[in-house]
């Protein structure tokens, strides 16, 4: 019975062994240690134990009752349980299996030791008392100390397994590219966000040359990743490089990114990976063409006006000329129509200010739009005498709820631009009734607008180039128009009719919005 007895012990080692290198699912591991340490000590039941930050947890149990183990696991995670070393809790073990067995069932601990700290213990209940002899002994400390690598082994691999899953996770929810070279610059790890920037699935991009795929439309802001290397870079471990410029992908147009290098070094300080951001800044590039737009414009039509009224002023006031009242009077209108020009533009900044710090909230109530439009008209009628303003709604308009003073500025500022933009001939201001919504239209007979413009003559200090080229304006009028209607709920487009002037139309709901 000896020598079959040791051999088994010696497959129970091997076995042991074996597990070290080929099992690396803790659960499954942990399964297997257990299983061979009831049949190896001739249990009946048995629970393997881990010590972690919080206290003892049972990781793994077998033929063990329900209702014990439910037990067992709140008193492990006590306060007073969780400071006991291996020999106490074996200790307290062994009273609960006797006592819970009345005296029928003992119990005997392996602790788990790996490179010099406790990391679990495996705890046998058997129907004898754990009487060993001094190669029982040794023979029991090898397959702890083993099986403790073993779990050991598991246990990393289940860190770096999950440490990777974090890192996979993070790299593809950023909303930055995110490229991680080798060394020699070719990209060792790419994420979603760049290769939706690049175009290009992301297979493609691995493996391949840094200047392969990060080439420039035209010369960047900055140093290049290659003009940095030819340098020096990098001599710190946080020598950051920043380049900023056009970005070429697989389908035009360019895109505008802003790129930072951060090395990683060794201990040595020998370069090992470069890990690149690249940042969208489309944005950041719109918001300063619109900046420097806004200055440009701005300056210029606020210039226009105080120029036109200090130099009427300057006329009327010289004391070596004495002016007519016909001249006085056409010099007083000018100076009030630039004023007024003046005011407007002004309204219409704060209007656009206010529209940036919250939005505009219409204040409500009845308004017929076919007696505001026709207010409107004859308003307009004394303003140009080579134009036709008709006003043409169906009987028995519906009365809506609305902004009057709003609505009534999105008016004056199409029936404006109509006058501006035609040389002659008809404005009609139109309205339609349908069950969910009332559309209204300004109809010019000029030249229209160019479909190339249409898409962009609601934005913000947009002028198409023939407005820029035939009158003044700062490019807010349709932009607000815009947001009030969509401040009623309502939409506004262009409808492109070829050869029939400009269509603009907006919708407002019948119902307002809540």
């Amino acid at each position: 019975m000896l020598p079959d007895f040791r051999v088994r012990q010696r497959d129970y080692l091997l076995e042991i062994a074996r597990a070290i290198t080929q099992e690396l699912d803790l659960d499954k591991l942990l399964a297997r240690i257990l299983r061979i340490s009831i049949e190896m000590l001739a249990g009946q039941a048995g629970i393997i134990a881990l010590k972690e930050s919080a206290g003892w947890r049972v990781a793994a149990a077998h033929g063990i009752p329900p209702a014990f183990l439910h037990y067992l696991e709140p008193l492990l995670a006590e306060e007073k349980v969780r400071e006991l070393n291996v020999a106490e809790l074996n200790r307290m073990l062994k009273e609960l299996a006797y006592t819970a067995s009345m005296g029928l069932l003992n119990g005997v601990g392996l602790p788990l030791v790996a490179h010099g700290q406790v990391i679990g213990v495996t705890f046998i209940f058997r129907g004898y008392p754990d009487v060993f002899s001094v190669n029982d002994k040794l023979l029991l400390q090898s397959f702890a100390d083993q099986a403790a690598i073993a779990v050991f082994n598991a246990q990393l691999y289940t860190q770096v397994s999950y440490e990777k899953q974090r890192l996979d996770a993070l790299l593809d929810s950023a909303a930055d590219g995110i490229l991680i070279l080798r060394a020699d610059r070719v990209i060792e790890r790419i994420n979603a966000a760049f290769e939706r920037m690049s175009g290009t699935p992301r297979d493609k991009l691995q493996g391949r040359p840094h200047d392969d795929i990060v080439r420039w439309a035209r010369r960047p802001e900055g140093l290049t990743l290659e003009e940095a290397e030819t340098g020096g870079w990098p001599l710190t471990p946080n020598a950051y490089l920043y380049v900023e410029g056009d970005l070429q992908r697989a389908e035009p147009p360019a895109l505008p990114v802003g790129i930072t290098y951060a090395p990683l070094l060794t201990a040595d300080g020998v370069l090992r990976n470069i890990i690149v951001t690249v940042r969208d800044i489309t944005k950041f590039r719109t918001a300063e063409e619109i900046k420097n737009t806004f200055v440009s414009i701005i300056s210029h039509e606020l210039k226009t006006p105080v120029a036109l009224i200090k130099g009427y002023v300057s006329t009327l006031r010289r004391e070596d000329a004495t002016w007519d009242r016909a001249i006085v009077k056409d010099s007083l209108r000018v100076i009030e129509e630039e004023a007024d020009r003046l005011t407007t533009m002004i309204e219409d900044l704060l209007d656009a200010s206010r529209l940036q710090a919250g939005g505009l909230k219409p204040n409500l109530a009845d308004i017929s739009l076919p007696e505001l439009a026709e207010r409107l008209a004859e308003r307009f009628r004394t303003q140009t005498d080579r134009h036709t303003l008709v006003v043409d709604f169906p009987k028995k308009f519906p009365v809506i709820l609305a902004d009057e003073k709003r609505i009534e500025q999105v008016l004056a500022n199409l029936v404006s631009n109509a006058i501006k933009y035609s040389p002659g001939g008809e404005i009609r201001i139109s309205g339609q009734a349908r069950p969910e919504q009332l559309i209204i239209t300004v109809n010019d007979e000029g030249s229209g607008i160019d479909p190339v413009d249409i898409p962009y003559i609601f934005d913000r200090f947009y002028r198409a180039e023939k407005a820029v080229r035939r009158t003044k304006g700062a490019g807010l009028g349709l932009y607000l128009a815009r947001a009030i209607v969509e401040a009623h709920g309502g939409r506004i487009w262009v409808d492109p009719k070829p050869n029939s002037g400009a269509c603009i139309c907006f919708s407002l709901p019948r119902q307002p919005v809540s």
